[in-house]
C-alpha cells in the first residue's frame, strides 16, 4: 500500500510520574533546538516527584510551581519577542534538566494526510532541494505516529527538534519546510515546525471524541470506541454486531445470508489458493484488477483441554482491512495493510471439534487479500502450543461497491485515534498557525465534509487558541478530466474547504487545483505549493493586505434570460483565460435532477459571462467541478481561480 500508510504502532501509556534526577522533568516538546513562540504567554509543562516544587529559569525569568499528586507540574512565562538563542533550566528536588538552543520565533503545526506527511526527498527536485537545506532557524519537529484510544500525555516514541539540514529535511514534510522557507523570506523570524501527519487518515481520526460526539452521528461507533478503551474484547464482539446489521440492511442484501456464521451455505465458496496472498495474482479474471470485498473461511478441529484454555488467532497481514469472526462471534478489526493480525478470543468461545474462522477483506486500492502461507495463521493457546490453521481456505467474492462501517480504532480510520495520540500530546504548546492537508480520504462522502472541517477547527482553537489561524490546502486535481459534467466527491471536498475558509476571518486557503497530477494523487511540486500557503499567511496572519491572499474568487452572480455574470474579488491586474479564447470549465446546472451542462464563458473586465440557454432556468454554476478538472481561468499574476459551487437567484430577485 506504499510508504505513506505505514504501520500501526501499539497504544502507548502515559509518561512515568516518578522522577529520577536523570529523567526529563519537561514535556518532551521542550528539548535542545526548541523553537517557542514569541509574543505570546510561554506555556511549561512536564512531571516532576509528586507534591514537589518545579523551578524554571529562562531569558531573564524565573517560575515555580507545585507538582501535583500525579506529578504533573505547569508554569506560564511572560512573552518574549524574536530572538536567542537561550537556555532553559528546570529543577525540582533532586532532579536537574536543561535545554539549550531555544529560539523565540514562529511555531506551525502541519498535520493532515499523506500530501502533508510526503518528505522533501519524494518532492520535485528533491536532490538539489535537500543538498541545499541548510536553514538553522527552520527549526523541525516530528511527532512518532501512533494510534491511541484515550488522550495520550506524551508520545509514543522518541522525538526531537532538529535545525533544518540536508539530513533533517530529507524525511520531513515538503508542504511544511517549503512554506516555512519561502515566508522567512519575508517573516525573518525563527521558524518552528510540527509535522504531525498520517498517510491515508480520515478528518474523523484528527477530531477528538467529544467534538464528534457533538456533531451527531456517531454516538454509537463513539460507544463502542470507549469501550474498547477498558474491553477491547466485549467492544470487538459489539462491533462485529454493528457490522452485521450493516451487511443484513444494506442495498442489494440477501435475507439469510451470513457468511460468517459457522453453519453458513457453501453455495458460491471456492477453494482459494494454498499460499493466498494478493487475489489479483490467483488467475482468476473476476480478481485480477478487483477492489472490494472477499470472505476466506477455514477451520480448526480442537481437543477438549485446548479448547478450554485462553487463546489467540493469529493471522498474516491483510490488504487493507478484515473483520474476523471465530464460531460467528466477531474476534477482531484492523485497518492496517502490511501489519499481522492478532486477536484476543473471549473465554467459552472455542469448542471441542470443529472451531470455523471466518475474514471478510476489504481492500480500496492496489493489491488485496490475506497474506499466505498457511502457517503465518494459526491459534495461539495460553500453554504456548500453536495450532496452525492448515485446513484449505475457501473464498466468495461480496460484490457491491457500498462502503462498510469501519471500526472507531482503526489507525487512520477510526475516530479521534490520531488526535488522541498525535494532537492531544502538544498540550497547549503555543502556536501562531495550523496547516491543514486532508481531504483525498473522505471523498467518499464528501457532502459532510463541511461540518467535518468546522468540527476539527473549533476542536484545536478549544485547546491551542480561540483565533488560531488555520491554513487549509484545497484538494489538487487529481484523474482523467471528464467529457461531460459529472458530480464528483473531490469537487464536494473543495467546496466544502472553499466555504469553511470564506465564512471565517481566521482561515485560509491555499489553492491547489492546477499543480495536482491526473495519474499521482501526491503531486510532487510541494514547492508552489509552499509558496502559496505562505502567501495564504502574509494576507491573514502577518497582516500584509497588500497580498491577495490567493488568486480571483467568485464574488457576486446575476443573471438575465440569456446569460450568467459572475463578478470575480481578489484579482491581480485582470482575468486571463489560457489556452483557449474563453474560459473553461463553466457548468450551469438544474435544481432537481443536478443535470448541468458545460456553459460557454467569456471575459468582461473581472467578469465571467456564460451564455446558454439553460441561464433563465439554472439553479446553480458551478466550475472546475471533476476529480480531475480542465480548469483555464487566471488573473494577471497567474494565480488560478479555484473551484466553486454558488446558487442562482431567479432572473429578476435580487
Amino acid at each position: 500500500m506504499g510508504w505513506m500508510l505505514g504501520s500501526v504502532l501499539a497504544c502507548f501509556a502515559a509518561p512515568a510520574m516518578a522522577q529520577e534526577s536523570s529523567t526529563p522533568l519537561l514535556h518532551p516538546l521542550f528539548q535542545d533546538h526548541a523553537v517557542l513562540q514569541r509574543d505570546q504567554p510561554i506555556p511549561v509543562w512536564g512531571h516532576a516527584a509528586p507534591d514537589t516544587t518545579a523551578s524554571v529559569k529562562f531569558a531573564r525569568q524565573s517560575a515555580t510551581a507545585q507538582a501535583d499528586g500525579e506529578g504533573r507540574w505547569r508554569i506560564t512565562l511572560k512573552p518574549i519577542a524574536a530572538g536567542g538563542p537561550y537556555e532553559m533550566r528546570v529543577r525540582a528536588g533532586q532532579a536537574d534538566q536543561t535545554v539549550s538552543d531555544v529560539q523565540m520565533g514562529d511555531v506551525w503545526l502541519c498535520s493532515g494526510q499523506s500530501n502533508m506527511e510526503l518528505p522533501v526527498r519524494r518532492a520535485l527536485n528533491a536532490d538539489s532541494e535537500i543538498a541545499s537545506a541548510t536553514h538553522p532557524n527552520i527549526r523541525l519537529f516530528t511527532v512518532p505516529k501512533a494510534p491511541a484510544v484515550t488522550p495520550q500525555e506524551g508520545f509514543a516514541g522518541p522525538a526531537s527538534w532538529q535545525p533544518a539540514s540536508p539530513d533533517t529535511v530529507r524525511d520531513f514534510s515538503a508542504a511544511c519546510y517549503y512554506f516555512a522557507r519561502e515566508l522567512r523570506k519575508t517573516i525573518n523570524v525563527p521558524m518552528g515546525l510540527i509535522q504531525s501527519a498520517w498517510g491515508g487518515s480520515r478528518i474523523e481520526a484528527w477530531t477528538s471524541a467529544d467534538a464528534l460526539r457533538a456533531q451527531g452521528g456517531m454516538d454509537e461507533a463513539l460507544d463502542v470506541f470507549t469501550l474498547y478503551a477498558s474491553d477491547p474484547v466485549a467492544a470487538n464482539a459489539a462491533w462485529g454486531t454493528h457490522w452485521q446489521q450493516w451487511w443484513e440492511q444494506r442495498e442489494g442484501a440477501t435475507p439469510g445470508n451470513a457468511p460468517w456464521q459457522p453453519d453458513a451455505a457453501r453455495a458460491g465458496w471456492r477453494q482459494a489458493p494454498a499460499q493466498l496472498g494478493a487475489w489479483e495474482r490467483w488467475g482468476i479474471p473476476a480478481l485480477s484488477a478487483y477492489n472490494g470485498m472477499v470472505w476466506y473461511r477455514t477451520q480448526v478441529k480442537l481437543s477438549a483441554a485446548q479448547a478450554e484454555q485462553g487463546a489467540r488467532l493469529e493471522l498474516a497481514p491483510a490488504d487493507e482491512t478484515d473483520v474476523t469472526w471465530v464460531n460467528g462471534v466477531a474476534v477482531g478489526s484492523q485497518n492496517a495493510p502490511g501489519s499481522a493480525r492478532s486477536y484476543p478470543l473471549p473465554p467459552g468461545l472455542l469448542k471441542a471439534g470443529i472451531n470455523s474462522v471466518v475474514v471478510n477483506v476489504l481492500d480500496t486500492w492496489g493489491d488485496g487479500g490475506l497474506a499466505g502461507p498457511a502457517d503465518a495463521h494459526a491459534l495461539q493457546l495460553a500453554d504456548g502450543t500453536r495450532i496452525v490453521l492448515d485446513s484449505p481456505w475457501l473464498y466468495r467474492i461480496a460484490p457491491g461497491d457500498q462502503a462498510p462501517p469501519l471500526a472507531p480504532w482503526h489507525a487512520a480510520s477510526g475516530l479521534s485515534t490520531l488526535y488522541n495520540g498525535m494532537i492531544a500530546p502538544l498540550g497547549s504548546y503555543g502556536l501562531r498557525g495550523m496547516l491543514w492537508y486532508q481531504g483525498e480520504s473522505n471523498t467518499g462522502d464528501g457532502a459532510a465534509y463541511a461540518d467535518r472541517l468546522r468540527s476539527l477547527r473549533d476542536d484545536w482553537r478549544r485547546q491551542f487558541g480561540a483565533e488560531m489561524p488555520l491554513l487549509v490546502v484545497q484538494l489538487a486535481a487529481y484523474g482523467q478530466p471528464p467529457v461531460a459534467p459529472v458530480e464528483s466527491g473531490w469537487a464536494q471536498v473543495r467546496e466544502a474547504q472553499r466555504r469553511v475558509a470564506a465564512e471565517d476571518p481566521h482561515t485560509g486557503l491555499a489553492l491547489a487545483i492546477d499543480i495536482g497530477d491526473a495519474y499521482d494523487i501526491h503531486p510532487p511540486n510541494k514547492q508552489e505549493l509552499g509558496r502559496r500557503l505562505a502567501r495564504v499567511a502574509r494576507h491573514m496572519v502577518y497582516g500584509e493586505r497588500a497580498v491577495a491572499p490567493a488568486g480571483p474568487t467568485a464574488g457576486k452572480v446575476s443573471r438575465t434570460r440569456v446569460e450568467v455574470r459572475i463578478g470575480f474579488d481578489d484579482v491581480t491586474g485582470t482575468l486571463v483565460a489560457t489556452g483557449a479564447n474563453g474560459p473553461i470549465g463553466f457548468e450551469l446546472c438544474d435544481a432537481e435532477a443536478k443535470h448541468c451542462t458545460y456553459a460557454d464563458a467569456t471575459l468582461d473586465g473581472n467578469a465571467v459571462v456564460l451564455n446558454s440557454l439553460q441561464a433563465a432556468t439554472a439553479a446553480s454554476v458551478r466550475y472546475c467541478w471533476a476529480d480531475g478538472p480542465i480548469c483555464t481561468l487566471r488573473d494577471s499574476s497567474g494565480a488560478p481561480a479555484g473551484p466553486f459551487e454558488l446558487p442562482l437567484t431567479p432572473a429578476g430577485e435580487p
